[in-house]
């Protein structure tokens, strides 16, 4: 696997502050959407093959995850930088990519993320589609947490924002070995099946280090 990557990055992806602890902490290496009012006509995209964590307070977020995430929430909203400030501690690879299109396959997944049941049906459910879009990701800890002014133009319901000033990702490290990675992400195989990023060669539409 490819461990090289450029020294800085603007492309950020948009999640739930305790999905990014959980994913920080190498509880959980997935991501679940379905994909925001303002993603368009065709819906959620991988629209970058690398990306920073853009975590988000939402603030009924803790109502909608298990423990040990939704215990977690009231620290992270007390070391929140503040309402007009964003803090990246983290980025993150795709390593592979569904389009989960039945109930049975969302719910295979129990276990592997922070999601409460209720909530994998109503998104699943939501909108002109029944699907899911899982991400395997392998996720990078930055050296140093970087705060940066939250602007206007990355509000909304969307997953993706470019961000206005490069963030640095050099002295980068993973948040879980190779080993533990391989064999969390081996288990979600076994439950979804090969993964279409694989069978796309790797890149599922997108340029490899398109965030950055």
């Amino acid at each position: 696997m490819r461990e090289e990557w450029g020294d800085e990055m603007k492309t950020a992806f948009k999640e739930w502050a305790v999905v990014v602890d959980a994913l920080e902490r190498g509880e959980q290496i997935l991501i679940l959407r379905k994909g925001g009012l303002h993603e368009g006509r065709g819906g959620f995209a991988v629209a970058a093959s690398e990306f920073l964590l853009f975590p988000t307070l939402y603030h009924q977020q803790h109502e909608l995850v298990l423990e040990p995430s939704a215990s977690r929430f009231a620290d992270l909203k007390a070391a929140w930088p503040g309402e007009d400030r964003i803090r990246f501690s983290s980025w993150a690879r795709v390593e592979s990519a569904w389009n989960v299109v039945t109930l049975e396959q969302a719910r295979s997944i129990r276990g592997l993320h922070g999601w409460k049941d209720e909530v994998v049906e109503q998104r699943f459910d939501w909108g002109k589609t029944r699907s899911l879009h899982v991400l395997a990701v392998r996720v990078f800890l930055l050296a140093g947490a970087q705060t940066l002014r939250m602007l206007e133009s990355y509000g909304g319901c969307k997953s993706w924002v470019e961000i206005e000033q490069p963030i640095s990702t050099l002295g980068s490290r993973p948040a879980v070995g190779e080993d533990a990675f391989r064999a969390a992400l081996g288990e979600v195989v076994s439950r979804l099946g090969p993964s279409e990023w694989e069978s796309a060669g790797g890149d599922s539409g997108v340029a490899r280090g398109g965030g950055m």
